[in-house]
C-alpha cells in the first residue's frame, strides 16, 4: 500500500458520499486520520456506532482544526455556510474539495469565503445512489466511474494534482474541465433526467385512486427506474436544480422542442420519423455499453 496522500482528512457530510469517501480512503489508506461533522447529532452518533471515522461529531470548526483535506459533502446549497464554519479553522497549506454536482454555485459561494494560503480544488465524483445516511456507502462507489476536477484559474498545481491522485486512488476515473463546461453536460446527462423522473412519478401520484394502485401493480422495467431515480435526496436535488438552473433551463427547453415534435409525429401517425429517433437512441446505449458507463 502507497503512503498515505495526508494526515488528517476532515469530511463535512457524512451520508452516501460522505461516508464512501470514509470507506474508500481508510480502505486504501490515503490518510492517517479520518474526522467528520455532521449537522445532526443522530447522523454523527449513526457514523461512530458504524466506526468508518475515528471522530465525528457537530462541531465543523473542531473537526477541520490542523486538517490538510478537507470534503465539504453538504448539499450544494449549504456549502457557504459550511465554509463560513470551517474557514476560520483552516491551517495554511490545507486543500479543500467538494462532491457536488454543481460547480459554478460552489465557486461564487464558497470562493469568496477562503483565507489566503488555502487551496480550493473543486471536484464531483460522479456517482450515487437513491439510498442516503451514513450506513448507505460503500468503498468501492467510486471505483470505475469518473470524477470530474474543475480548478479554479489560477490554482496551485500541486493542490490539483494531489485531489486528483486522491481520486485515482479511490478507483475513479478522472476528467478534468472548466467549471461552466462540467455544469452544462450534468445538465443533460444528470440534471434533466431527474427532473423528468421526478415529473413522471409525480404524474402517476396524481391519477385516480384506481390506476395508481395499478401502476404500481403493474409497474415495468421503465417506470421501475424513474421511481428509483425519484427516489434520490429531495435536498440534494432542490438544491441542483436552483443553483444550475440557467444550463437546466436551456436543456429543458431543448427537451420541450423535442418532446413537441415527437409528439407530432406520432399524432399524424410518422412512423419513419419515430424509427430514425428510436435507431439513434439505440446508437448511444451501444456507446455508453462500449464505455463501460452503462
Amino acid at each position: 500500500m502507497s503512503a498515505p496522500l495526508f494526515d488528517r482528512l476532515a469530511l463535512i457530510g457524512i451520508g452516501l458520499i460522505g461516508s464512501s469517501i470514509a470507506r474508500a480512503a481508510r480502505e486504501h489508506g490515503l490518510a492517517r486520520t479520518i474526522v467528520a461533522a455532521t449537522r445532526r447529532a443522530e447522523t454523527a452518533e449513526e457514523a461512530r456506532r458504524l466506526g468508518i471515522v475515528d471522530g465525528v461529531g457537530t462541531d465543523v470548526a473542531e473537526a477541520v482544526r490542523e486538517a490538510d483535506f478537507v470534503v465539504l459533502c453538504t448539499p450544494v446549497g449549504a456549502n457557504a455556510e459550511a465554509m463560513k464554519q470551517a474557514a476560520p479553522h483552516l491551517k495554511k497549506g490545507a486543500i479543500v474539495s467538494d462532491v457536488g454536482s454543481v460547480k459554478q454555485a460552489v465557486i461564487r459561494d464558497a470562493g469568496p469565503l477562503f483565507p489566503e494560503g488555502v487551496h480550493f480544488v473543486p471536484a464531483h465524483p460522479v456517482v450515487g445512489t437513491e439510498h442516503s445516511g451514513p450506513a448507505a456507502g460503500f468503498a468501492e462507489l467510486f471505483r470505475g466511474r469518473w470524477c470530474i476536477v474543475t480548478p479554479i484559474p489560477g490554482s496551485d498545481r500541486a493542490a490539483v494534482e494531489k485531489v486528483i491522485e486522491f481520486w485515482r486512488r479511490c478507483g475513479s476515473d478522472m476528467e478534468e474541465m472548466s467549471a461552466d463546461h462540467h455544469d452544462k453536460v450534468l445538465a443533460i446527462t444528470s440534471h434533466l433526467p431527474h427532473l423528468i423522473a421526478y415529473t413522471i412519478v409525480g404524474t402517476a401520484t396524481d391519477l385516480e385512486d384506481h390506476i395508481k394502485a395499478e401502476v404500481v401493480k403493474f409497474a415495468a422495467g421503465g417506470f421501475r427506474d424513474f421511481t428509483r431515480i425519484a427516489a434520490s435526496d429531495p435536498t440534494m436535488w432542490r438544491d441542483v436544480f436552483l443553483n444550475n438552473r440557467e444550463a437546466v433551463l436551456e436543456m429543458l427547453g431543448r427537451f420541450s422542442e423535442d418532446i413537441s415534435a415527437l409528439q407530432r409525429a406520432i399524432r399524424w401517425g410518422e412512423g419513419d420519423k419515430l424509427f430514425e429517433l428510436f435507431e439513434r437512441t439505440r446508437a448511444i446505449r451501444r456507446a455508453l455499453i462500449d464505455a463501460r458507463q452503462a
